[in-house]
């Protein structure tokens, strides 16, 4: 990469940060406080116990961790910071999430001895345990642990608890604000009210004060995360339920406003989640996403209803638009088309994006038939950037160009807007249009348009690009499991269920072999077809009555 490319890229990087990110990223680096090791100050006073979100258990054995879909042995003090071991995978180590799941009391000795072998072997300050994030999920973890079991006797746990969260209220992850931000100040929150006194009070006081402020960013109208991550859209959520829950357990800590506010926003949440989730339960892959790191919907409505919120029970509209999201929902027959309309993402904190504008997926007969990519890893390297990229989605690439540049393992230069988005009903079809400048950029000036039609009988994708380009290709992947065969230069089927396509327009069209990551560690081949057309029209048709 040319140094002008390389320089461009940093600075459509950097611009859009807030000046407190550039400050406190500095602050972070330079300035390490002095944990503050005094006695932890008294419990609050609790009037009922925690009923635990479902989840599966990670721990396997006495020392014994599966996370990722990895399974490691953390049998010296070195193993908690392995540096041949990826750093999310420590990370997800240091949550202590199983504390929390089902079956956990059948694992307390376990869980018990784990707790006293990490606060001996990770001093305060030290290693990746230490970082603002993760303490911000082992503080909530452990916290809803004691309250689950009741008071435990070892002043360690409570000392080390209070320890965690002086030095985390010093070090709050402003320079990355959004869910990491969020998660932060949820911890303050739990911390809070745990503990009773003028210190804990000043936690309590800080934690609200950030969570009122970022629910009203993070949330947006429609009831999506502002990152745009179904994801990240669930982990969210569910600590908003979380949040509704600590008032049964502490009531009257918190106003009667406040409370009615984390409901309402946790049933838009709700009705949110419920168009992003394919007939199958789980999520669609946009933006980083993938299963098993978030409660699914069914689970967290479950969750919901436990907590007194239900979501009425009426029928959905055919097209359903989010339209602060930017993603719109179609459903005719069988078929489920979910449509990407969305920008990358708040624009300070896009580091959850792919390059998947106008991206889609299609589910029929319950079963999904075209996916996107999804996200097998966060570490930083040429598979990351791949999963990342246009071709890895069901959208156009254009002379080898992501549509957004999308680099490094969170970085985003410069970014496709999605612009002159439209939709409605024409008889038996419904159709959605728009348009992304993402390649406006490159020396044609080239402008994406994409319009989708569905019917009973199936679904035509229509591509148009205006500019000067040498290339273009648009990528459709068939979920894994589905046998794909071609009948001729410019159409073929793919099984189950039984669907032909053809493209017309295309200078050539073929399957490929390829991939799909529906969980972190996860790789499932999978067929792609990829048309390439040079004419700046493209028409992808898949028929299934």
């Amino acid at each position: 990469m040319s140094l002008i490319r390389t320089l461009s890229r940093y600075w459509h990087t950097i611009r859009p940060l807030r000046p407190v990110q550039v400050y406190s990223r500095i602050r972070l680096h330079w300035v390490q406080p002095r944990p503050d090791l005094r006695p932890a100050p008294p419990f609050r006073r609790q009037e009922g116990g925690w009923q635990p979100l479902e989840k599966s258990p990670s721990l396997m054995g006495p020392d014994r961790f599966r996370l990722l879909g990895v399974e490691r042995k953390i049998e010296t003090p070195g193993d908690w910071n392995r540096a041949d071991w990826p750093k999310l995978w420590l990370y997800h180590l240091h949550y202590f999430d199983d504390w929390t799941a089902s079956g956990s009391n059948t694992r307390a000795g376990w869980q018990k001895t784990l707790i006293d072998r990490w606060i001996t072997e990770n001093p305060p300050g030290q290693g990746i345990g230490w970082d603002p994030y993760p303490i911000s999920i082992r503080l909530v973890n452990w916290i809803q642990w004691a309250l689950i079991r009741g008071t435990l006797p070892d002043p360690r746990f409570y000392d080390s608890m209070a320890v965690q969260t002086r030095y985390l209220h010093r070090r709050l992850e402003i320079h990355l604000q959004g869910n990491h931000l969020w998660a932060n100040a949820k911890a303050l929150v739990f911390a809070g009210s745990f503990f009773a006194g003028a210190e804990a009070e000043h936690w309590l006081e800080t934690g609200l004060g950030l969570l009122e402020r970022e629910l009203a960013e993070q949330v947006l109208r429609d009831g999506g995360h502002f990152e745009r991550s179904p994801l990240y859209h669930a982990i969210v959520l569910q600590d908003v339920l979380d949040l509704i829950q600590l008032d049964r357990v502490y009531p009257g800590l918190f106003s009667g406003t406040r409370i009615r506010s984390w409901r309402e926003t946790a049933l838009h949440m709700l009705k949110w989640l419920r168009v992003m989730t394919h007939p199958d339960g789980r999520i669609a892959f946009f933006n980083d996403a993938a299963w098993d790191l978030s409660a699914d919907e069914e689970t967290l409505e479950r969750y919901a209803a436990g907590l007194g919120l239900a979501i009425p029970v009426c029928s959905r509209p055919p097209l359903v638009s989010l339209s602060d999201s930017g993603y719109l929902r179609l459903e005719m027959g069988s078929a489920v088309l979910i449509a990407d309309l969305a920008p990358v993402g708040p624009d300070y904190q896009p580091g959850h994006a792919h390059a998947d504008t106008l991206s889609f997926e299609l589910s029929l007969d319950r079963q999904r038939v075209i996916v996107n990519g999804g996200t097998s890893t966060y570490e930083r390297g040429s598979e990351r950037e791949r999963q990342r990229g246009t071709a890895m989605h069901n959208t156009v690439m254009v002379d080898g160009e992501n549509s957004s540049e999308v680099w490094g393992a969170f970085r985003v230069a410069r970014r496709a807007r999605p612009r002159a988005v439209q939709s409605g009903r024409h008889g038996e079809t419904l159709w959605i249009e728009g348009a992304h400048d993402g390649y406006l950029r490159l020396p044609g000036r080239v402008l994406h348009k994409r319009r989708w039609e569905l019917t009973p009988r199936g679904l035509r994708v229509t591509d148009t690009l205006s500019g000067t380009y040498h290339e273009a290709r648009a990528f459709f992947r068939f979920a894994p499991g589905m046998t794909v065969g071609s009948t001729g230069s410019e159409q073929g089927h793919a099984s189950p269920p039984c669907i032909w396509w053809c493209c017309r327009g295309a200078q050539r069209a073929g399957l490929e072999a390829s991939s799909w990551h529906p969980r972190f560690g996860a790789n499932e081949s999978c067929e792609v077809l990829v048309a390439t057309f040079v004419g700046g029209w493209l028409e992808t048709e898949f028929s299934w009555a």
